[in-house]
């Protein structure tokens, strides 16, 4: 993999990452007349969950469904300018141009609704972060499910070498690589593409997660995400894919219709600590989770695959890297909807049998 950085138009960074060598003639400048970069965004305290809420008001103009004449992330032509000035590509990361977090948002001004009797009940503070796109292909009819396992690793590598380059900066707490999939999910660009987030400050999910790691330990002495792993290997009723370095899973208690839980067998606390045969062995068993995901319903099923990495600064014992891949899918033509008990209470009804639907992913004819 060769990495080339450069500059859009704005300031904002854009990185080109390459399966081989980078082309001889280079990488070309963005041609557009855009005014710098600054987005404003804000983090309002949750007392009562102990959470923050990201406010980022400048994303309610932010490119939705444009057509694929239209598209911000295809490559640029003669004719019509982009966000990657390139007339093809093979892996491309850029700061999102609406972010929810940014470097530049500076610190809030003002705490809405503060008065002296309410000290911290309405903490404001700026919204810095980092937020990137990234493209896994120059190609909008692809999905990442039909990359070859050397683009693949192309990938891996360009989100190993963000975490590592967004863990580096002061505000950076979390580092989220992420991919959604799917008008049905809300996707607003059909390019095959994801994200990386990166937050400051630890995730609720993460710490509750953590939490459990901790307590775990103190009751068994052991870690809590082998043992689990450990006992789903062991059952085997519910294992979609192993191989020599990773495993996947549908969880006993799955949320969501179909939901997958790719762990690597070693235990480590981020991507960039993957080693080189553990990051080829995922080029390759990663793809063949997605294609079974489409093989259920015989259609592109919409998706979240969310890397679940250790906190930057804390805990990195605890957390052991894992992806959780799940559809809203339910049946063709039908989609699981977060509704009152979900939305309302965080407690998850789910329609689909755990077992049943590791059946189906691994394409078990009794299953169909």
């Amino acid at each position: 993999m060769q990495r080339v950085t450069t500059r859009l138009a704005d300031g904002r960074e854009l990185l080109y990452y390459f399966d081989g060598p980078v082309p001889g003639d280079g990488v070309p400048a963005d041609r557009r007349d855009l005014a710098p970069h600054r987005p404003v965004s804000e983090l309002r305290y949750d007392a009562l969950r102990d959470e923050w809420v990201v406010v980022a008001t400048h994303r309610q103009g932010r490119t939705h469904l444009p057509g694929d004449d239209a598209c911000p992330l295809c490559p640029s032509t003669a004719d019509r300018l982009s966000e990657i000035p390139a007339r093809g590509y093979d892996v491309a990361v850029f700061e999102n141009r609406f972010p929810s977090l940014a470097a530049a948002a500076g610190r809030a001004s003002r705490t809405p609704g503060r008065t002296p009797d309410t000290p911290g009940l309405f903490a404001v503070r700026g919204g810095s972060g980092r937020c990137e796109v990234v493209c896994f292909t120059s190609d909008h009819e692809a999905s990442f499910a039909d990359l070859p396992a050397k683009r693949v690793r192309t990938v891996v590598d360009a989100w190993c070498d963000r975490t590592t380059a967004l863990s580096e900066l002061p505000d950076v707490e979390q580092v989220f690589p992420f991919e959604n999939r799917g008008e049905e999910i809300g996707v607003t660009l059909a390019h095959p593409h994801g994200q990386i987030f990166g937050y400051p400050f630890v995730t609720p999910r993460t710490r509750r997660m953590l939490a459990n790691v901790r307590d775990h330990r103190e009751r068994t002495g052991r870690n809590l995400h082998e043992d689990r792993l450990n006992a789903e290997l062991a059952h085997g009723v519910r294992l979609v894919a192993r191989t020599e370095r990773w495993a996947a899973f549908v969880p006993a208690a799955a949320r969501w219709p179909f939901e997958v839980h790719l762990y690597p067998l070693r235990h480590v606390p981020d991507l960039p600590a993957l080693d080189g045969a553990e990051r080829d062995d995922l080029a390759v068993v990663y793809p063949e989770i997605l294609r079974g995901l489409d093989r259920v319903f015989g259609v592109r099923m919409p998706y979240i695959a969310a890397w679940h990495q250790a906190p930057v600064r804390r805990d990195r014992e605890s957390a052991w890297l894992h992806l959780e891949l799940f559809s809203t899918r339910r049946a063709p033509g039908k989609l699981k909807y977060p509704a009152g008990s979900e939305s309302g209470m965080d407690v998850f009804i789910n329609d689909i049998a755990p077992e049943h639907a590791a059946a189906l992913l691994r394409g078990d004819e009794e299953a169909a």
